[in-house]
């Protein structure tokens, strides 16, 4: 039996649909996907017969749950206990990736034409990087989503923190700190989403794109969302996450008293507190664009490899499934501000992250 492609293309009535296709893994993308993605996006933009682009996921599960954390693992384990520096992390196969991934979140990001993504289900890391900077993103009643890096000992990446820094009122940096999943009402509130249709109106409202206009299917079936939850915190978390170290926004989430405040106070402290020092920096000093972002993201990306919590992080969670990890801080105060510089520190000669020429629409008729 052959399998099918990991990514599916179709072209009908100038809608162009690119599909995610590894349902078993929930869409988790790898290089493969990576490039047939850039590949395809490219030639529709030039592609007069093309009007608009929807990115959508196989099966029911969701569009996308990330990368492929077990081969990142199989790096992160090697250069992590080899002493291997800078230029040995950039040539690894999830270095690779990781370049062509950002490149591709930049892409999207520019693109020329309506890119329409159906942010349906989970959707988390790698999933929100080619979904979250689109110009059109709808999500829906079984919407989760999560930028979850923290909790393997990672940073948010794929312009994550370009999202989350911009989020007022602290609320991206929580949902960056706590790895939290948002519903599609969350999502619209930190301003990660756009419209909201039920999960049960998807099929007519993509082929109205094509029947009809963006405008016209987006006018018949977006709603109004629910109430965010997150957005009836937004008083204890706008003050806790406003603290300028990881030790004390744990003392005030303690302090605030609430439920919710007590146990993101709980799930923060149990997580890396390196990675969650360096996610602080991100945010606290995020670049004015996202292309700047990513190539700051990808330095760190590189450093986290090389950092002995993102291999014991995916081990707890994903090789071993303990869900008990030995972080190389045990003191959330202990960690240095040397040690996080580090993450920041301008690559070698040769190895900082290029960002490709923008896709360009054929405007000629």
């Amino acid at each position: 039996m052959v399998d099918e492609p990991s990514v599916l293309s179709t072209v009908d009535a100038g809608v162009a649909t690119l599909t995610l296709n590894r349902p078993k893994s929930i869409n988790a993308l790898d290089h493969p996907m990576v490039t047939a993605m850039d590949e395809l996006l490219r030639d529709w933009a030039s592609d007069t017969q093309v009007s608009a682009v929807v990115l959508v996921g196989a099966g029911e599960r969701g569009l996308c749950a990330g990368g492929d954390i077990v081969a990142i693992h199989r790096d992160a384990s090697a250069l992590s206990s080899s002493g291997a520096g800078d230029a040995e992390a950039a040539a690894c196969p999830s270095a690779l990736f990781w370049a062509d991934e950002y490149r591709l979140n930049a892409d999207i990001a520019r693109y020329p034409k309506p890119y329409v993504a159906i942010m349906d289900g989970i959707v988390m890391g790698g999933g929100v990087g080619v979904s979250a900077h689109a110009n059109t993103r709808v999500v829906t009643d079984r919407t989760r989503l999560a930028m979850p890096e923290v909790g393997i000992g990672f940073v948010p990446d794929v312009g994550g923190t370009h999202l989350l820094a911009r989020v007022p009122d602290n609320l991206g940096v929580y949902a960056g700190l706590t790895a939290g999943q948002l519903s599609g009402a969350d999502a619209i509130e930190l301003g990660l989403a756009d419209h909201y249709v039920p999960a049960a109106d998807l099929e007519a409202f993509r082929r109205a794109i094509g029947e009809t206009s963006l405008d016209d299917a987006l006018a018949k079936y977006a709603q109004e969302p629910p109430e965010s939850k997150i957005a009836g915190q937004r008083e204890w978390i706008t003050q806790a996450f406003a603290a300028d170290s990881i030790a004390e926004i744990i003392d005030r989430c303690s302090a605030a008293g609430t439920d919710d405040a007590k146990k993101s106070a709980a799930t923060i402290a149990a997580k890396s507190p390196l990675a969650l020092a360096v996610t602080l920096r991100s945010l606290r000093q995020a670049e004015p664009t996202l292309p700047e972002t990513l190539k700051r993201e990808y330095r760190v990306s590189l450093r986290s490899l090389l950092n002995p919590d993102m291999a014991e992080g995916i081990r707890a969670q994903v090789i071993d499934k303990d869900r008990n990890p030995a972080w190389r801080h045990t003191d959330h105060a202990a960690v240095t501000a040397a040690e996080v510089d580090a993450f920041f520190a301008p690559l070698p000669d040769g190895l900082e992250l290029v960002i490709n020429p923008a896709p360009q629409e054929d405007s000629s008729v």
